[in-house]
């Protein structure tokens, strides 16, 4: 048997998509997988650096797998924090055998190298992946942002935007040999504004259509609600998983441009009224930073009366990280963290009320479901690993479509009656 590898991915979804490029790499190197790091010979942690809070995670992760591994294995750090601090980390980490950045390979020898160290480089964005285990993955339709967000550090280490070739994109959705794909970038309708010639005009729209004719569901996360076009929308509704991911950070106008972001909460509400018109069965999901420098307590009044009204299916709330580089870094009126913790507490509050009575409304009703794992089932409104998941009764085949009944809602989760003949039929397909 050849040399064993294990992979530990932290991080967004786009990171887990870089960890499987990384594993078919190995994989076609010879390695072989393992999912015991203490038997590993090569030990990977794919970072995040998003805030503070991910960067004590990705180091505190990779201290507890050098505690783990075996004294002859190599333990590799790559992805956001090896790119954006590359040196800094090789020289406060000696546990490390290499920082490897974005692309850079991983060494197979136990020479250390630091990320400055000159070694050919790979485009991770379109290595290809093996096949998914599961009935759903993640694909990278783009890598970067052209955005300048004020909070946001991404532009700086994964630079600007760069789409992908959409025949690259089709090759991988058809590879992968799922019922589901998840789309996902750092600015999803944005992608071919950086290729006008070769991509053309409203390229995420062709791609989306192109995609779902290959797949049983497709589903979009990250939209910038300024590019959520008509086109957009109808295409999406098409699709059979009216999902809307609507990246909007908060809703004051005012406060919006500190954040040097776009829009408002009137604009926001009445998109999606006009969503809902189109598709009364929509679900919705969106993020908000709380005490982003400047937040008075009129935004905060503002963003929680927007949550009262948008009546979002999930909502995540984060409290604002400095990051270094970014313009919010430079601002002042810093907001005290109690304060910060405190309207932190009343949104979610807020909203766990909303998305129970969401849950709540679909009791006795019959949903579609794809079965991800014994017991296991989603249905349109729930994206994978994010939100909620339908309980099933474990006969049902993993991969297959199924219509079931809800009987029970279970915290964020349904729960499907069990025991009778009639529960599930098989769909075949989600649309």
């Amino acid at each position: 048997m050849g040399e064993r590898f294990y992979v530990e991915t932290l991080g967004c979804p786009k990171n887990q998509v870089d960890s499987e490029k990384i594993i078919g790499r190995l994989l076609s190197d010879g390695l072989v997988a393992t999912d015991d790091p203490s038997k590993a010979d090569l030990v990977v942690v794919n970072t995040c650096a998003f805030v503070e809070d991910a960067r004590r995670e990705s180091i505190d992760t990779l201290l507890a797998l050098h505690d783990q591994r075996k004294k002859s294995s190599r333990l590799v750090v790559t992805g956001c924090m090896a790119e954006r601090y590359g040196d800094e980390l090789a020289e406060a980490l000696p546990e490390a055998d290499q920082i490897a950045g974005f692309g850079t390979p991983i060494a197979l020898g136990r020479k250390p190298l630091s990320v400055s160290a000159e070694v050919p480089t790979f485009d991770l964005l379109n290595l290809p992946r093996p096949r998914s285990t599961a009935p759903w993955a993640y694909v990278k339709i783009a890598e970067g942002c052209d955005r300048m967000c004020g909070f946001c550090a991404i532009p700086s280490f994964r630079g600007p935007q760069r789409s992908r070739d959409v025949q690259s994109i089709l090759d991988e959705v058809d590879a992968l040999s799922v019922r589901e794909i998840v789309l996902v970038a750092q600015d999803l309708a944005s992608y071919g504004k950086d290729r006008p010639d070769e991509l053309g005009a409203g390229s995420i729209v062709s791609l989306v259509k192109q995609v779902a004719d290959r797949v049983d569901r497709t589903r979009l996360l990250y939209l910038y609600p300024s590019d959520l076009s008509d086109e957009l929308i109808d295409v999406i509704i098409a699709t059979g998983v009216p999902y809307f991911d609507l990246s909007l950070q908060h809703v004051s106008k005012v406060h919006l441009r500190r954040m040097r972001r776009w829009g408002d909460g009137g604009r926001f509400l009445e998109r999606i009224e006009c969503i809902r018109t189109l598709e009364p069965a929509a679900a919705f999901r969106s993020n908000f930073i709380v005490g982003y420098p400047g937040e008075t307590e009129d935004d905060h009044d503002q963003l929680l009366r927007f949550v009262e009204s948008a009546q979002l299916d999930w909502c995540g709330f984060f409290a604002y990280s400095p990051e270094e580089g970014t313009h919010a870094a430079t601002l002042g009126d810093q907001v005290d963290t109690s304060l910060m913790n405190d309207r932190l507490a009343e949104l979610r509050e807020l909203q766990d009320d909303i998305t129970a009575k969401r849950r709540d409304d679909l009791l006795d009703t019959t949903v579609t479901v794809l079965v991800d794992e014994p017991g296991v089932g989603r249905s349109h409104r729930e994206a994978p690993e994010i939100d909620g998941v339908v309980q099933v009764p474990e006969i049902l085949t993993v991969g297959e479509f199924y219509r079931v009944d809800i009987e029970q809602v279970f915290g964020p989760d349904l729960i499907a009656r069990e025991g009778s003949e009639v529960l599930c039929t098989p769909a075949g397909a989600a649309r």
